[in-house]
């Protein structure tokens, strides 16, 4: 098989990945390879590959996940880690306390994202008083307060959505769907809560059966595997309810779409370039990785009703937390003509 495009670069990047591991290793334990009595300047090298070459080639095979100094003063750490125990012990002794002291480093980010978190904490009541007072929705205006007023760190995104999370699926039972003329769900014509509550029925009775017969085999895979399951009860309970709460909205300069607790996204009308309908719209493949969908499945295939392309990427937020751009978006609606109606008139007005 002939590898090509990013598959071949993959390949070729975790090659020399694999070459750089390899020949430190193979340099001092080879008998053919003669170490110098003065070793430092072959251990600075071998160094050099674990804390700079090693890092920037693995941060190259996972780029998807975006580079940050902290990922790459991570891997730096695992690499003097590595070189540790790759380095026999009579060559690294002059450089023995480096790895100490990227440990003690990495100790401090640590103890500065815990910081953010007291952080958080301080400011959690002034944002759930401002949401309070405000008419815009908590799985919206949530995030964008806790950006505003504590940090974007991705920690903070992710407990963000975790406290979104247990706010859906436990305080949020006495709101009812909010209904108007510029609201549009998504869901009512789909089976896809039902879907959802035969899934969490199936976690119940998966919990409840496998749980006591792996509790006698493995007391600490058992806790693991019911706090998993638990977890996912509270998140497929919350996401009915965000489902339910947030139907797509139409503002006054933009559409605000989500679907549950996994994507949401805001549309400027002015970044609209155009809207595919009817069967343009459902001969677009929906596998276009710069694609995101907004279609509520249960068991059979849907198509979109439209599909929106963007004058430039838009950010749209996803699980946990995590944003991804996108250059086009595919909706299906309950109210499809009442829908084109208002987008159309929305976008021409402008």
């Amino acid at each position: 098989m002939v590898l090509t495009g990013s598959r071949s670069k993959q390949a070729i990047l975790l090659v020399l990945l694999l070459l750089v591991l390899v020949s430190n290793f193979l340099a001092y334990r080879l008998p053919v390879i003669p170490i110098p009595a003065d070793s430092r300047g072959v251990v600075i090298g071998s160094l050099l590959d674990f804390t700079i070459v090693a890092p920037l080639l693995i941060l190259a095979l996972t780029r998807k996940k975006g580079f940050t100094i902290k990922r790459f003063f991570t891997f730096m750490v695992m690499g003097l880690i590595a070189a540790r125990f790759i380095i026999p012990a009579e060559h690294f002794a002059p450089f023995k306390v480096l790895p100490y002291v990227a440990i003690g480093f990495e100790g401090l980010i640590i103890l500065a994202e815990i910081g953010l978190l007291f952080l958080l904490a301080k400011h959690l009541p002034a944002i759930i008083k401002d949401l309070k007072q405000s008419n815009s929705s908590s799985l919206f205006a949530f995030p964008r307060l806790v950006k505003e007023r504590v940090s974007a760190h991705p920690l903070i995104s992710i407990i963000a959505a975790e406290v979104l999370m247990f706010y859906y699926a436990v305080a949020s039972w006495k709101r009812q769907p909010p209904v108007g003329q510029n609201l549009f769900t998504l869901h009512q014509k789909t089976s896809m809560l039902a879907f959802n509550i035969m899934l969490i029925h199936a976690i119940v009775i998966e919990t409840i059966g496998i749980h006591w017969w792996l509790h006698e085999k493995s007391f600490i895979l058992s806790v693991v595997l019911l706090v998993l399951n638990v977890y996912s009860v509270i998140y497929f309970i919350a996401d009915i309810q965000a489902i339910r709460l947030n139907p797509l909205k139409m503002n006054e300069d933009h559409l605000q779409l989500s679907l549950g607790l996994s994507k949401r996204m805001e549309i400027p009308y002015e970044a609209i370039k155009k809207v595919d309908w009817g069967t343009d719209a459902e001969a677009y493949p929906l596998k276009e990785k710069n694609l995101i969908e907004f279609i509520a499945r249960d068991f059979e295939d849907v198509k979109p009703h439209c599909i929106i392309y963007f004058n430039r990427p838009l950010k749209a937020t996803l699980f946990l937390g995590a944003e991804k751009e996108f250059n086009t978006a595919a909706i299906r609606v309950d109210e499809l003509e009442r829908f084109k109606k208002t987008l159309t008139e929305k976008v021409h007005s402008l």
